[in-house]
């Protein structure tokens, strides 16, 4: 089985473009002449609009729709929980330096420890001062 050869050369690339042959099937519609409007023919603004230059006026009625109730509910405030994750309970660990100033400073380093102390989460394990 042979091949055969294309020797047929595609057309030449060229700005001119032969015209289409034969007249155009499709006659140009004409143009239908538009009348001319007159001062009342057009309909009328849509309501609410004001025309350029004059000032509005004042709409005697104003609709009430009624008292509105705005209710905030509540914040739930768990007390020792964490407010990173909301899950976890809050544990106090004591820092190397309150350890050490309440063994140094006994009686007041009690007061320096307990100041020193971190409150950590016992579920994501955040540091809270």
């Amino acid at each position: 089985m042979e091949k055969q050869a294309y020797t047929e050369q595609p057309p030449p690339y060229s700005a001119t473009v032969p015209p289409p042959p034969g007249p155009q099937a499709y006659p140009h519609p004409q143009p239908q002449p538009q009348p001319q409007p007159t001062q009342g023919a057009f309909p009328p603004p849509p309501p609410g609009y004001t025309p350029y230059g004059t000032t509005p006026q004042a709409n005697p009625y104003l609709p009430n729709y009624g008292a509105t109730n705005i209710i905030i509910p509540p914040a739930i405030i768990a007390v020792g929980a964490c407010p990173a994750c909301r899950v976890g309970i809050l544990e106090d660990d004591f820092t190397c330096l309150g350890i050490l100033c309440a063994i140094l400073f006994f009686p007041l380093g009690i007061l320096c420890c307990l100041a020193l102390k971190n409150r950590r989460c016992s579920n994501c394990g955040a540091m809270f001062g």
